[in-house]
């Protein structure tokens, strides 16, 4: 199973969100995503999310907020994402080798191409304080099963 970390860093009503354009074999070609990646051995959840941000963006997080978990499967493959948001952060947003990034305000993050599955937690990031975790299943990229418990 693939742990992962998940941010959605937010400025003036906005996310910053990644348009995957750029890596062959992406499983997220042509989504819109948050900024994230992979746990490495020995790593913490927020060690990643700082590092990966960092990696991409150009932005040193100041105050991340650990959200949620996002467990995620897909004929047969499982993933299981740490969820983060952050309005404190630092630096100069710089060229992302694995896209294209984007201030897109939160209320037309819908209208675009992204996962059907994270239009469930990302209507909860604005509104819902308490921790949450969710279950996402999908059939190829069809949706076909979620649930969210909060913690």
């Amino acid at each position: 199973m693939l742990h992962s970390t998940l941010c959605y860093i937010e400025r003036d009503g906005k996310y910053l969100m990644l348009h995957r354009v750029k890596k062959k074999q992406d499983i997220n070609a042509g989504k819109w995503i948050g900024v994230g990646g992979k746990i490495e051995p020995g790593e913490t959840p927020l060690q990643c999310i700082t590092r990966e941000v960092y990696e991409e963006t150009g932005l040193t997080l100041q105050a991340p907020e650990y959200r949620g978990i996002v467990h995620f499967s897909s004929d047969g493959f499982e993933e299981t994402t740490h969820l983060f948001t952050c309005k404190k952060f630092t630096g100069e947003l710089r060229e992302c080798d694995e896209g294209d990034l984007k201030w897109v305000k939160i209320s037309e993050i819908e209208n675009l191409p992204i996962w059907e599955g994270d239009r469930v937690f990302l209507r909860l990031l604005p509104t819902e304080t308490r921790f949450f975790e969710i279950t996402l299943d999908y059939v190829s990229d069809r949706l076909v099963k979620s649930d969210v418990i909060f913690r």
